[in-house]
């Protein structure tokens, strides 16, 4: 068996790839194939001994698209530019197509609504005379628009013959039928101004329809453009990851220190790195020690003190010290290389997301070719004249011209998109937008996520009678010459404090375990336990320090040479709103899973201080994106949030990844939602974003064949025997424009849209580092939270109630998408289904229920009970 990817080209919805993998998994000798839309791409698993390269390319030929095989090997990616990429030069295309699109289709929209509009034109296109002269020139403007989008037509009616239409079948076969019969009303014109059926020509001046032929092309154009300028991240992303490591690397050869290419280094080459420099392989320390920054691979925010005998990674920085190490893996062994690998796969192995637009075409398009085959051929049966007929079938098509289709999920996508920007969220793709409102598991990273991503003093515990302020004064001074980032929290919470440093007569760090400093002709030590039991310092703070540690928190110890004077405790504190966040999501029905790199014990203090109900620490990069495959595996949608490069795997993995905006470039550029604000707020927003974007699609759906599919037996002649109605192609026309509107119009509804808040909202207000008070508040509740030193929550929540008679109280819904007696039932019914409901009445002027309850029932459930019958709930008061 072999595995192999390939690009794909050509391909423009998701029926274009749904099409292509039926096909290839119909190939003998085929045993998996995935298909990407996104990446443009397809892994293929197949047997050697049935198949070939050649002739799964051959397959995707015949389909109507172009495949080539793509190389494996990740080198490709690197980031010495060699041209243009595939994104790039299918972007200069589309802005191409577009420029010349709406450079004729706008002279020619002026010139076809000119005489209508009573705009001023030039003398020859006014008078009968002049009718095959404006219609000839309504022509040659409509050409170019034709022929620069001739993809559409190419890949339109391939699809359509080898009997899979999809949207380009939809755009081919309605810009065509326009301008068949804009052609066919200029043979009408000529014909009536030779033979001065002066009728005729007046008849059929007014039917021509180059100007709507060629404005859906320049509209379905923009849309094209401004598709496929957001897609394709994934390379960007690769090439960026390629760049952290460093392109030479200095090795001990032949007794000499020489720099040569990191390509050229071998297993077992004994590596030097030197401070502020990046380590170039993976390895282990044979000489030496120092402290390495390694957030850019773990996303884990604190130094790890290393020395002989401990592993390092390549890509990460060498903060301080000197050191030597033995290569281990390298070239594609790398960490970063199985890094670089893993986002690609992941990304290549994204199921396409089928569009409803397409699944709906393929069967509408064959039917409304049918009827109107079916029609023009029955009126010719009956008698009627060619040019009667045939104007039946051009109507039928016209009519159900695909534009308010094809404008029906881009509208809805841009306004919530711009939405979505407003509201300090970057949503990367339309795919993303989609699917966000199917999440059911939501995985998050632990630091720079769900905490602020850099350590801060939390408490300072002081032994015997030495000041606190004094305490931190004195520590600050001797931090201040350590590089060490603990240090620089503790520095911090002294200018917090408005503390003066003292002047330091002496500084020694001791690599792995702190630091020594004289300060006003007294020695003091800072750093963790090992050092205080090394100095042999008496320590009766070590109960302390324990509980600290199990809270998550990294205790240093300040002690003199004799005794510990105090502890200061750090720790990579948790968001404001994180734990909000948290409680919406659940209030949502969707659960949250917590995944870090930290270790078991902080991963536990932050699980327990959020009440999440799972956690899973100690995670390689590599296994973040495994648990979020297994979770995929249990038929579970899933979003990850993360910050860090070690995230980038998962965020390509999940079905929706959302990278914080102050994370990594390489996160932003693997996810497909980026939060702006690093508030995990935001992306309880944007899944409700999504959810009403995906209700607002099916509403323009709706619009888009109501008017087409009302037409079609009017544009039949279904009614012209009977009551002498026919519809002419112009007023079929004008009703393809008015679901165009009435789509865009409904797609701008999206701009009122506002996020839901179901839970109460959580205000710190924190006076000191070793008392936190923390407020609830939620209309007619009064609510206080205090937390001691290891940050428990006690809770204690006083709930004043509106009574209506006994223990009934009464609570009021206010419900979007209601409009009629049924909606009126349906929401009553539902609410009245609800467990302690005892009545509810709906009135539909206010948009409102109101339900009496005969217990307590949450906002979730009724809220719950609403949505599950098809309405939204807006506010529950």
């Amino acid at each position: 068996m072999k595995s192999q990817k390939f690009n794909v080209t050509g391909m423009t919805c998701s029926a274009c790839s749904a099409r292509i993998e039926k096909n290839i998994k119909k190939t003998d000798g085929i045993v998996e194939a995935n298909v990407n839309l996104l990446t443009n791409s397809m892994n293929i698993k197949y047997d050697e001994s049935v198949l070939s390269e050649n002739d799964i390319i051959k397959v995707v030929v015949d389909t109507g698209y172009g495949a080539t095989s793509a190389e494996k090997n990740v080198a490709k990616f690197k980031t010495e530019q060699n041209g243009p990429t595939d994104t790039e030069l299918e972007v200069k295309e589309m802005k191409k197509r577009l420029i010349v699109s709406f450079m004729f289709a706008i002279p020619l929209l002026y010139l076809a609504m000119g005489h209508m509009l009573k705009w001023p034109l030039p003398k020859i296109f006014h008078g009968e005379e002049n009718t095959i002269t404006l219609a000839f020139t309504e022509f040659l403007l409509c050409l170019p628009v034709m022929i620069i989008n001739s993809k559409y037509y190419k890949v339109g009616f391939k699809t359509l013959f080898n009997g899979s239409p999809n949207m380009d079948s939809l755009i081919a076969i309605g810009t065509s039928a326009a301008f068949g019969y804009g052609i066919f009303a200029i043979y009408k014109i000529g014909y009536g101004l030779g033979h001065m059926d002066m009728d005729m020509v007046m008849t059929y001046s007014m039917d021509l329809y180059f100007e709507s032929a060629a404005v859906i092309l320049a509209l379905i154009t923009l849309g094209k453009f401004l598709e496929a300028r957001a897609k394709g991240k994934t390379s960007d992303a690769i090439k960026k990851l390629m760049d952290l490591s460093p392109k030479t690397a200095i090795v001990e050869r032949d007794g000499q220190d020489i720099e040569i290419p990191v390509e050229e280094v071998v297993k077992g080459d004994i590596i030097i790195v030197k401070p502020g420099q990046s380590v170039p392989v993976d390895g282990t320390i044979i000489f030496g020690a120092s402290s390495l920054d390694e957030s850019m691979l773990t996303g884990e925010s604190i130094p790890v003190e290393k020395s002989i005998g401990d592993k390092v990674i390549g890509a990460s920085l060498n903060k301080s010290g000197y050191f030597k190490f033995e290569a281990q893996n390298v070239g594609d062994d790398t960490t970063l290389s199985q890094i670089i690998r893993l986002v690609e796969e992941a990304s290549s192995s994204k199921a396409p997301i089928a569009k409803m637009a397409d699944k709906i075409s393929s069967v509408f398009v064959p039917i409304v070719i049918s009827i109107a085959l079916l029609a023009t051929i029955i009126w010719l049966l009956l008698g009627a004249t060619f040019e009667f007929a045939l104007s039946i079938g051009i109507a039928i098509l016209v009519i159900s011209c695909p534009c308010a289709l094809g404008l029906a999920t881009p509208t809805a996508i841009m306004v919530g998109t711009g939405k979505g920007a407003e509201n300090g969220i970057l949503i990367k793709s339309a795919e993303a937008l989609e699917i966000a409102h199917k999440i059911q598991t939501v995985v998050m990273d632990k630091t720079g996520t769900i905490t602020e991503g850099k350590p801060k003093v939390t408490n300072i515990i002081v032994n015997g009678n030495l000041d606190e302020n004094e305490m931190l004064k004195i520590a600050a001074s001797a931090e201040k010459s350590s590089e060490h980032p603990l240090a620089d929290a503790v520095i911090e919470e002294a200018k917090v404090r408005n503390l003066s440093l003292y002047e330091v007569n002496s500084f020694v760090a001791i690599p792995g375990q702190g630091l020594e400093s004289i300060i006003n002709n007294k020695k003091y030590y800072i750093g963790n336990l090992r050092l205080i039991n090394e100095k042999n310092i008496n320590n009766k703070l070590q109960n302390e320090s324990s509980k600290l540690a199990e809270e998550g928190k990294t205790p240093l110890y300040f002690a003199d040479e004799h005794n510990v004077l105090g502890i200061i405790a750090v720790a990579d504190v948790v968001k404001p709103t994180s734990q909000r966040a948290i409680k919406e999501f659940e209030a949502m029905g969707i659960e949250v899973v917590m995944l870090t790199g930290d270790n078991k014990k902080t991963a536990e203090a932050i699980r327990k201080q959020l009440n999440i109900s799972r956690a899973i620490a100690e995670v390689m990069p590599q296994d973040k994106e495994a648990e979020i495959r297994k979770i995929q595996e249990q038929g579970r949608k899933v979003a990850m949030i993360g910050d860090g490069i070690n995230d980038a795997p998962a965020l390509a993995r999940a079905d929706v990844g959302i990278a914080i905006g102050a994370g990594t470039d390489i996160a932003i550029e693997s996810a497909d939602i980026v939060l702006i604000r690093s508030d995990l707020l935001d992306a309880v927003t944007a899944v409700q974003l999504s959810k009403s974007t995906i209700r607002n699609i099916k509403q323009n759906l709706f619009w888009a064949f109501i008017y087409n599919t009302i037409g079609i037996p009017l544009a039949s002649g279904l009614f012209y025997g009977i009551l002498g109605w026919k519809l002419n192609p112009m007023f079929a026309g004008a009703a393809m424009s008015l679901s165009s509107v009435s789509v865009v119009s409904n797609a701008l509804r999206l701009k009122f849209f506002k996020p839901i808040r179901m839970t109460k909202e959580i205000v710190y207000e924190s006076n000191n580092i070793t008392e936190e008070k923390i407020s609830i508040t939620e209309p007619n509740d009064k609510s206080e939270i205090k937390s001691n030193n290891n940050q428990n929550l006690d809770i204690n929540i006083n709930k004043n109630k509106k009574n209506n008679g006994g223990n009934k109280m009464k609570k009021v819904l206010i419900v979007e998408g209601m409009s009629c007696g049924h909606c009126k039932a349906a929401v009553e019914k539902a609410l009245k289904a609800v467990d302690g409901v005892e009545n509810a009445i709906v009135n539909l002027e206010q948009k409102s229920a109101e339900v009496e309850l005969a217990k307590e029932v949450s906002n979730e459930i009724l809220t719950n009970a609403v949505v599950d019958a098809g309405y939204e709930v807006i506010e529950v008061k």
